[in-house]
């Protein structure tokens, strides 16, 4: 099937008309000021790149697969030249500090290549989103001397990167891990133990792989409190950052997966590796969570770059596919028989497809922005709001964006019939590749477990916190709105649903765990509800560069969205407030 084009326009919508980028970089002290203008060339130029560069490998990628023959892993043909093509036009670096060679653009330039690289090969994207995750941890949490023997080179994209947590008898129970690490006499570690499921653990696209490991140090207690962060490169180097020997760090196999086969996952073995501490000892999960926040971000706009795909590939099939007459007359009496886009459950489909991609973009963009509030906004009010704010969507962006990628996708098969079945089509690879996106970076129920207790009980108090303050004074701010009542009427049920689950929690602990995951997808939800919303005021004022035609399209999708997604919510109210007896009545035995 063709390629499609990425959605530009729609990307720039969000970006420049409805959270208005100008104003957010003019509250920040990090970043170069960097206009709407720039930023859209941006976004144009590095979408006419990976058009070229990228989408043609993408289906090849799925096919071939990784190689791993000695230890040695080859990713699939044209990997590394796209690699190097990659690298060298900056594309790696935009938000990188320019100490260490970067451009010094905003986090949220980073968001946008990220989703692009999803969007034309999700396996792809991996290779350079760890090695921006391990660049952001080591520059908040390393040393002066780390910074500059590492950063230069992962900021280029001279060396990569990952990060090593999980191990094979523990998943998310990282308290359970077994990696030692024995203090030598420079200062320096010795690293030993298996990781497993360690994305770009081992390639041939770089010299060098920095790997994030977790481990426990000699005498540190049991448990996650006494985890920390090691520094391991595949290969030491002197103070020049020029490379000597194999640091005892080796792949041991890689993984034959359901999808994003040109993603390698691998087996890695560190046999007394030298490493080095990043952050303080005993408190590695501090620094590990700075590069989960962002890597769960990151997930969840591949599931919506996902949807995105599924909806541009099955539009062009329902627009070109001749089958049947409409119920309510010939639309196209000159052809055999009418597209299948006249048909109304093929329009529900794509509809469905279409306004989930276009609202968790607008999710995914307000998550970066205050993430990238937090850490750099000017005012320290502005950064403790939005430190909430962020913590607050970041598990709600991952999980509900990667959970509508599985129904988006899915749709994408339905819509071409048999034909989505075949391999050829493409869209069975989007369903294939969009599963791991619940998994990986914590699965659903991790996130839901996180945003219900951790976020919402403790950090909150049982409320919806600051975000829910921001719904509500934009209700106030906008009454005339065309979705303020539905929208009020919404906010009002999950906060509602919140103090109920709060009151709930402490005489039946088990009703937290069965309302989490409903009470988390209610919460995508609603804020999608308030960003289409949005987009439906700004879209009705036309004041942009867009056309009538994408404005009155973005008002229609508004209204689609309220009308038959929205109502979603009252099924998961009715759910969260059963509580868990339905559950946890069967004994052990029973099942």
């Amino acid at each position: 099937m063709p390629i499609a084009q990425a959605p530009v326009r729609d990307i720039r919508f969000v970006i420049n008309d409805l959270l208005n980028m100008e104003q957010h970089m003019a509250g920040l002290d990090h970043a170069m000021p960097l206009d709407a203008e720039t930023m859209s060339e941006i976004v144009e130029q590095s979408a006419r790149f990976l058009y070229e560069t990228c989408a043609p490998l993408n289906r090849n990628a799925d096919e071939q697969g990784c190689r791993y023959e000695n230890g040695q892993v080859t990713t699939p043909d044209g990997f590394k030249a796209l690699y190097q093509a990659y690298c060298e036009n900056g594309w790696c670096s935009l938000d990188a500090d320019e100490e260490f060679g970067g451009q010094g653009l905003p986090y949220l330039a980073h968001v946008v290549i990220g989703e692009l690289n999803s969007y034309f090969s999700p396996a792809w994207s991996n290779y350079p989103g760890l090695t921006h995750g391990v660049r952001e941890m080591l520059d908040h949490f390393g040393t002066d001397d780390l910074k500059s023997r590492y950063m230069p080179q992962l900021v280029s994209g001279q060396w990569a990167g990952t990060m090593c947590l999980t191990e094979p008898h523990c998943g998310t129970d990282l308290g359970m891990l077994t990696t030692s690490a024995t203090p030598a006499d420079d200062g320096s570690y010795s690293v030993t133990g298996t990781k497993i499921f360690i994305t770009s653990g081992e390639h041939d696209l770089t010299d060098n792989i920095v790997h994030m490991v977790l481990a426990r140090a000699d005498g540190a207690v049991e448990g996650v409190k006494g985890i920390s962060l090691f520094l391991v490169p595949k290969r030491l180097s002197d103070e020049n950052s020029e490379l000597g020997d194999s640091n005892h760090v080796s792949c041991a196999s890689i993984e034959h997966k359901m999808g994003l086969n040109g993603s390698v996952t691998c087996v890695m073995n560190f046999d007394g590796a030298t490493g080095w501490l990043v952050g303080t000892l005993h408190d590695g999960l501090k620094a590990m969570f700075t590069m989960m926040n962002s890597a769960r971000l990151n997930t969840g706009i591949q599931g919506m770059a996902a949807s995105q795909a599924a909806y541009d590939g099955a539009l062009v099939y329902a627009r070109e596919r001749l089958q049947s007459r409409s119920i309510s007359g010939a639309k196209y009496p000159d052809k055999a028989a009418d597209p299948i886009l006249v048909h109304a459950d093929v329009r529900r489909m794509l509809l469905t497809q279409r306004v989930i991609a276009e609202g968790c973009r607008a999710m995914a963009y307000l998550t970066a922005m205050h993430i990238e509030n937090a850490k750099f906004a000017s005012d320290a009010g502005r950064r403790e709001r939005s430190q909430l704010v962020g913590e607050f969507l970041t598990p709600i962006a991952k999980a509900f964006m990667t959970e509508t990628a599985m129904e988006t996708t899915d749709y994408g098969i339905q819509i071409f019939g048999g034909h989505g079945y075949i391999r050829e089509h493409g869209m069975e690879q989007w369903h294939r590749d969009a599963k791991i996106f619940t998994l990986y970076e914590g699965t659903t129920g991790i996130q839901a477990l996180d945003l219900v207790g951790r976020k919402m009980m403790h950090n909150q108090r049982g409320t919806l916190g600051p975000l829910g303050e921001d719904i509500q004074a934009w209700i106030e701010a906008n009454p005339n709105a065309r979705y303020t009542e539905a929208l009020n009427s919404h906010i009002e049920l999950w906060t509602t649903l919140s103090s109920e689950i709060a009151g709930r929690a402490a005489k039946a602990p088990d009703d937290l765990g069965a309302a989490s995951v409903d009470f988390l997808m209610l919460s995508g939800y609603v804020v999608l509800a308030w960003l289409w919303a949005r987009m439906d005021d700004v879209a009705s004022r036309g004041e942009g560069d867009h056309g009538a035609v994408f404005y009155s399209a973005k008002q229609k999708s508004a209204r689609f969205y309220f009308e038959k997604i929205l109502p979603r919510c009252d099924s998961l109210a009715a759910t969260i407030r059963t509580g868990s007896g339905a559950l946890m009545a069967f004994e052990d035995e029973e099942f």
